[in-house]
């Protein structure tokens, strides 16, 4: 399932890379803002409204409903966090902000501490999840408890990924009204 995406996926990557070699504000805050608004919305949405819903449901219906939600998110989630920092990081670059004397340097540095931590939950926690998850439903009998417990552990975390974003989206605000 994820194979079908990965043209859409190698679009948008090409034009990202577009957008920072032409280096335009237009473009670079449009990578940005919709990068960053899609990965604080998918983080909010999983972690405070599926998460609670999966947590009620059965492990049958848990595993059937992983099964069809989790390669989505293999391949959505890595595509819109690539999106939001590398353009993030090029605006900041042309904003001057990486110069430690630069009025929002600070702001920025606290931004690079939280995306840090959300990388390394992303990349420690939610996509081995993911991977985890997709490799059981590829077996003859996938054991649905497993399954189960991997997204719990997706879904709690997508909600402390997504109160991070909270924090970062006030980051952000206060950047750009400076």
């Amino acid at each position: 399932m994820p194979v079908k995406a990965l043209p859409i996926v190698g679009v948008i990557l090409v034009a990202l890379v577009i957008a920072i070699q032409i280096n335009t504000f237009w473009s670079l805050e449009f990578f940005h803002v919709v990068g960053g608004g899609l990965w604080t919305a998918i983080d909010l949405f999983v972690g405070l409204i599926v998460g609670p819903i999966i947590g009620r449901m059965s492990i049958p219906a848990r595993a059937e409903f992983t099964a069809k939600f989790m390669p989505k998110m293999v391949v959505i989630m890595p595509t819109v966090v690539v999106m939001t920092l590398a353009a993030g990081f090029q605006l900041a670059l042309k904003y001057g902000n990486l110069n430690p004397g630069a009025l929002n340097h600070g702001w920025l540095v606290a931004s690079f501490c939280i995306v840090g931590v959300m990388a390394a939950i992303a990349l420690g926690v939610l996509e081995p999840a993911n991977i985890a998850v997709l490799f059981e439903m590829n077996k003859p009998e996938p054991d649905g408890e497993i399954i189960g417990k991997l997204m719990q552990r997706f879904v709690y975390t997508a909600g402390v990924t997504g109160v991070m974003q909270i924090a970062t989206l006030f980051i952000m605000t206060r950047v750009a009204s400076h």
